[in-house]
């Protein structure tokens, strides 16, 4: 599978799923894109509003989206967070500079809407295994959303040991202030409003696994077919695990996942904390198991196998259980789509 990005657009783009009418946070969003050249599009779903105007928004109504004649957008359920993959392939085709990544309760800082840089010279985690990166930015008791519980305490080299290469990372994970995406059991026992350092930046090197989300994220051309976000998995683990695909399928290119300061604040949706925590089971039960098995694969170097590699990791997941096998004609109509 080949993306030709020999003539690709300038204009970065920024897609949100949401079923909110304009909020404070898509009013801000709006407002940014307009003054810093970005494309917006909001993907909406069944139970979005039926009249969606915002100035600088482009919106999608499902049957927007049916009559685009992307056969993904035909096949993925509605009602369901992955629907926001119609919009990734929007991006794609229009030959987007990079794609970002956000949802609608999370709040722009100034730093959002800066340039991204591709290659980097920033401090590198290089011994394999799990990492708890918010150690690194944080002196709270604190962990991503999809951290295996047994290594939240697990400790970390000091920052300033962590030693300066010079790092390709078409992933960049930006973190939140405020109200950080942590899963259900810190919700329900520990503190927020928490906050995090803006004066570090750290990438994961080959082996080095940490989850990263859908809530603040970066993605470069070489890497966009690993923007995709499977369906027929928990709601609450669908961005967690394309994570995990993503970072396997990154160190056979020798690409790093790159963790920087908070450039949003999320004001959070209302959430039912038990459902979210009923929803995280599969991961709190799997992730380490996932990563093991995805670890074990055969995974080829180079662009041209993203999508032979996509298939690799989720047929795994499917033979594991752990995603439903209709998951399969979803994902061959996403490398459809980005082919097309």
């Amino acid at each position: 599978m080949l993306i030709d990005l020999s003539s690709k657009n300038e204009k970065p783009w920024l897609v949100i799923t949401s079923i909110s009418a304009p909020n404070n946070a898509l009013k801000m969003f709006a407002s940014g894109c307009r003054e810093n050249d970005f494309q917006f599009l909001v993907i909406g779903d069944t139970k979005s509003p039926k009249a969606f105007e915002l100035r600088g928004c482009d919106f999608w109504s499902v049957e927007k989206q049916l009559e685009s004649g992307l056969a993904y957008a035909k096949l993925c359920p509605t009602e369901h967070y992955a629907r926001k993959n119609i919009g990734y392939l929007c991006a794609i085709r229009n030959r987007a500079a990079f794609i970002r990544d956000t949802d609608d309760d999370n709040l722009p800082r100034a730093g959002f809407w800066e340039v991204p840089r591709q290659h980097d010279q920033v401090r590198t985690a290089h011994v394999p295994g799990w990492v708890n990166v918010y150690r690194w930015f944080s002196e709270a008791v604190i962990w991503p959303r999809g951290l295996p519980l047994e290594n939240v305490h697990d400790s970390v080299m000091p920052w300033e040991k962590l030693r300066e290469t010079e790092s390709n990372c078409p992933i960049q994970q930006g973190l939140a202030d405020e109200n950080p995406d942590v899963d259900a059991i810190y919700r329900l026992i520990l503190r927020l409003p928490q906050n995090f350092r803006a004066d570090r930046r750290v990438a994961l090197g080959r082996g080095v696994w940490c989850p990263f989300n859908s809530q603040n994220t970066t993605w470069f051309p070489d890497a966009y077919p690993l923007l995709y976000l499977p369906a027929y998995c928990s709601f609450r683990m669908t961005d967690i695990w394309r994570s995990f695909v993503a970072q396997r399928i990154a160190w056979a290119n020798e690409w790093t996942v790159l963790f920087h300061e908070p450039t949003v604040w999320q004001e959070r949706n209302a959430h039912d904390l038990m459902r979210d925590f009923s929803d995280e089971i599969p991961g709190y039960m799997n992730n380490s198991r996932i990563a093991t098995e995805l670890d074990r694969l055969s995974i080829k170097p180079g662009i041209d196998h993203l999508g032979e590699n996509l298939r690799i990791c989720y047929e795994r997941l499917v033979q594991l259980q752990l995603i439903d096998a209709l998951e399969m004609p979803l994902l061959d109509a996403w490398l459809e789509g980005i082919d097309n």
